[in-house]
């Protein structure tokens, strides 16, 4: 009887543990082919009330209608100063010298750069079309991947 619950034990174990590192190999290749969308809000120091609104309605829709992906690293969403020398390569790199938005989709080491800026100032100040616009235009990305 107790070799039964032993044997048990281990039956369960390897189980679970072969499961766990599916879903644990599956990400990790994920990240070592470098399969992510960077959300890349820019800004200069001095904001006015519609780039601030950009980068408002940028985290509401992340938060809202992507957590489990930034939970997971597919999904980063970064706020640049351009104004910071630290900041300059990167803010050079996507040619940003205030307020932008981007998507910097990341997928098999190679990058291709998506430019929302046009997009973020006409509809910045409107939190329900920007919100469904942007989610429209990450899940396409998504797809991608």
């Amino acid at each position: 009887m107790k070799q039964f619950g032993i044997l048990s034990a281990l039956i369960i174990s390897l189980f679970l543990f072969s499961c766990t590192g599916k879903a644990q190999n599956k990400t990790a290749a994920n990240q070592a082919k470098g399969n992510s969308i960077e959300v890349i809000d820019f800004h200069s120091t001095n904001r006015c009330m519609t780039c601030k609104a950009i980068e408002a309605n940028t985290k509401y829709t992340l938060d809202t209608y992507f957590a489990d992906e930034l939970k997971n690293g597919k999904i980063v969403f970064k706020i640049v100063n351009v104004d910071i020398k630290e900041n300059e390569k990167l803010a050079e790199k996507f040619e940003a010298t205030g307020t932008s938005l981007f998507l910097n989709v990341i997928k098999d080491g190679k990058e291709k750069q998506v430019d929302l800026t046009n997009f973020a100032f006409m509809k910045g100040n409107d939190q329900k079309t920007f919100s469904d616009e942007l989610k429209q235009n990450i899940a396409i990305q998504l797809k991608s991947l």
